[in-house]
């Protein structure tokens, strides 16, 4: 995820684009995408997400640049806790030098 402030007439003069990409009868993604191109650019990055079921190669050494470099990692899963924590130690989000806070109940009461 990343953002950039805008203009009203920066944001205007693309909009008017976009409109008008979306109406194009043939091409028309490649219309839309060249058009999103023009905007998406001097973006700052906020976040990014991801949802996969297996661990990909490299995945402990991006985790661990990221961190390196200020970026704050969270994780959010509805796995079995120890899966979730064998999980977080292979990809290098948890070690022993860290604190864990694990929520295993939800109060219904407050739902």
């Amino acid at each position: 995820m990343a953002e950039r402030k805008l203009d009203n007439a920066t944001y205007d003069a693309w909009n008017k684009k976009a409109i008008e990409s979306k109406l194009v009868i043939e091409g028309r993604e490649e219309a839309i995408a060249k058009v999103d191109e023009l905007i998406e650019v001097e973006l700052e990055l906020i976040g990014s997400t991801a949802i996969e079921d297996r661990l990909q190669e490299n995945v402990a050494d991006t985790i661990n640049f990221m961190k390196s470099v200020g970026i704050k990692v969270w994780v959010l899963t509805g796995d079995k806790i120890e899966t979730a924590m064998n999980i977080g130690v292979s990809a290098g989000l948890l070690n022993d030098q860290m604190p864990q806070h694990i929520i295993d109940e939800m109060d219904q009461a407050s739902l």
